[in-house]
Parts: structure tokens; sequence; C-alpha cells
């Protein structure tokens, strides 16, 4: 079994999906918008460009997301969550925190040594979703 996050997004998958490859070090493996869709004919115009599918494999790692308004982080049903990324480094921890740092709407708690973790970080990324960092103690 493989559990595989799933973000919603309101128009900004695709820019959201090729910032989160570069901070990882991914590749998009699949995107596909609305009006490359069999749905295309179903759907209002200003929706075509945006995406119905996309999956960034990072590693052994996989996300996945789409522009689903009303779904997800994005909904205000009360329900949410976060990407929690875990490495083997202080200094990569410390990289993709300051590439997902950029442009945050907001630090939680910046990123530094706890009793849990060499390092260990959390905060909103510039599409508004959370993430938490870590980078675990070596066994």
């Amino acid at each position: 079994m493989q559990l595989i996050p799933y973000l919603s997004f309101n128009g900004d998958c695709r820019a959201a999906f090729d910032f989160y490859r570069d901070v990882l070090g991914g590749e998009i493996v699949e995107r596909m918008t609305w009006g490359e869709s069999p749905m295309a004919a179903d759907m209002p115009a200003e929706t075509h460009a945006h995406v119905m599918h996309s999956q960034l494999r990072a590693g052994d790692a996989v996300i996945m997301g789409a522009d689903s308004p009303g779904c997800g982080a994005q909904s205000s049903a009360g329900t949410g969550g976060c990407i929690n990324i875990s490495v083997e480094s202080t200094e990569h921890a410390e990289r993709i925190w300051a590439a997902l740092s950029d442009g945050a709407q907001q630090v939680r708690m910046p990123l530094q040594p706890t009793f849990w973790a060499q390092r260990f970080g959390m905060l909103v990324d510039r599409f508004g979703q959370p993430w938490m960092v870590n980078a675990m103690p070596a066994a």
C-alpha cells in the first residue's frame, strides 16, 4: 500500500507543482488540464487551462493535485492537513526549508533542533499549503 497526498488548489496548481518539482528535485510525470479532458465541453471556458490532475515524483515519494475549489485544504469545512517531509541530513532539510519558505504565507515554527529531530519546522508556503520539514537523527 502507498498513501499519496492529493492537494487541492484554486487555479494555481500548475505553478505550485512546478515549484514543488524544483524544491524537491522531482519531475512532473502526469499533468492534464480540464480543457484537455473529455469533460471539457461541460466545463466553463475559464477553467480549461486549470489543472485537472498533476502528479509529481521525487525519489520514491509521490504527491498529486488539481485545481478543485471546495476540496481539501482550500475548503472551509474545517478539514485540513499538511505535507510532512523527512530527510536524512540537516543540510537537505535546510535547503528544502529555504526554498519552501521563500514567499511563505506563514512560518508556524522556524526550522530548529528539537528533542525528536536534528531539525524541524512548520510553514505555510506561497500557495497556502502547510508543510512540516524533518531532519531525523541518524539511527
